[in-house]
């Protein structure tokens, strides 16, 4: 499939839609707690993208690299739970309104989802 100029407008847009969602939440009741889920989304790629690197998969050995792979998997899915619990937890202990807890959760799922679906829609395609 390839990505064009729509595809890049259409993953912009929804990530400044979830950007905006999460300064909203932050700024209307005057209280900057949810914005720690900003740094969780865009830290949850990483070990995914890292792990997969560190692999190494070879011709040869199909198999070789699957702890490291599923390992990345396992922290990415950490820090994705981890970016709904904080705002939930924050909500719970009453250091923020629950109204912003749910503005927190949606722009920051809106986030993960368009570096998602950039990696996606971007993939090199690997040729032997």
């Amino acid at each position: 499939m390839a990505a064009g100029l729509k595809t890049i407008i259409a993953l912009s847009f929804v990530l400044a839609i979830g950007f905006l969602l999460v300064i909203l939440s932050s700024a209307l009741w005057k209280n900057y707690l949810p914005l720690l889920v900003v740094a969780t989304y865009i830290i949850a790629p990483l070990p995914n993208w890292a792990c997969a690197r560190a692999s190494g998969n070879d011709d040869f050995m199909d198999g070789a690299g699957g702890g490291v792979v599923d390992f990345g998997r396992f922290l990415t899915g950490v820090l994705v739970v981890g970016g709904v619990a904080i705002p939930a937890l924050l909500a719970h202990c009453a250091l923020i309104q629950y109204p912003a807890m749910a503005m927190s959760i949606v722009g920051g799922l809106l986030i993960y989802g368009t570096i998602i679906s950039f990696g996606m829609f971007f993939q090199e395609e690997q040729e032997f």
